[in-house]
């Protein structure tokens, strides 16, 4: 089976379109690209019903759509037997991780994606951002330090773009890399979350599938399931590269993939 977990519903002009139409185009490209089944996966923070958590001008001027249409859009679809999953990205917000949790709980997922973009109120993955004051090595330290603390919140199921901060490409030395891939595969697994192997590194400048394969290889070892994911923002993307997502998979010895209902999962042969 090949699913792909990470997505998020546009129409053709690339606009935001909660609506089961928007859903058949995302379900046409994966039929295409030979994906069995899809997830949605919006960003937490374009729904109202977040809005007392954000205070960064960047996600709070987003912060504009009812959770509740997004939601009837991806289940009309499923109603309609399309092969779709409804999902969440949820950002790390430290602290207020279990109030982001209420706040989102009365929803009917099938997962919950969880990623850290920010550091309190600096991003990982935009300049300046966090680079601005901080070496590598403390980014490092500090986002690998933030997945971790996600993973044991138990407020959600896969951890997505598990290592996000390489995508400028900048990196601390082999050896704290191995420390804390090391220690984070080791906080994955006593969670029992899984990890997503991502094809949208390769178009970021960094250029790689997330994560890195030695961490991959660390998280395989210590039986962490895994998911696939694209990141599509538009329908064409969905299932993209996915080929070396499968090829990274393989060789660092996953033989299944995680598929998710209702916030419980199950182990299917992968491909």
């Amino acid at each position: 089976m090949i699913v792909d977990y990470h997505m998020h519903l546009r129409d053709e002009r690339g606009e935001i379109a909660f609506t089961a139409g928007a859903v058949e185009r995302f379900v046409e490209q994966a039929a295409a690209r030979g994906v069995d089944e899809i997830g949605f996966t919006e960003h937490v923070y374009y729904f109202r019903e977040t809005l007392e958590l954000w205070d960064v001008p960047y996600l709070y001027e987003r912060c504009v759509f009812d959770l509740e249409t997004y939601c009837e859009a991806v289940v009309e679809a499923k109603r309609r037997d399309l092969p779709v999953k409804l999902g969440l990205e949820v950002d790390y917000v430290g602290d207020r991780q279990h109030r982001l949790s209420e706040l989102i709980g009365p929803y009917p997922w099938d997962f919950l994606l969880g990623s850290v973009h920010w550091l309190g109120s600096v991003a990982v993955d935009m300049e300046p951002g966090v680079w601005a004051n901080a070496s590598v090595e403390e980014v490092w330290k500090r986002y690998f330090s933030a997945v971790a603390e996600l993973a044991r919140s138990g407020t959600i199921d896969v951890l997505a773009h598990l290592d996000l901060a390489k995508i400028f490409g900048r990196r601390p030395s082999v050896d704290l890399r191995r420390q804390l891939y090391d220690e984070t595969a080791g906080e994955i697994a006593a969670a029992g979350v899984s990890v997503e192997i991502s094809t949208a590194g390769l178009r970021k400048p960094v250029g790689e599938l997330y994560p890195d394969p030695e961490l991959l290889s660390a998280c395989v070892r210590r039986g962490i399931g895994v998911t696939l994911a694209s990141d599509a923002h538009e329908p064409q993307l969905v299932g993209e590269d996915f080929d070396l997502a499968l090829a990274l998979a393989r060789e660092a010895g996953c033989e299944t993939v995680t598929v998710y209902e209702g916030r419980h999962s199950r182990q299917e042969p992968l491909g």
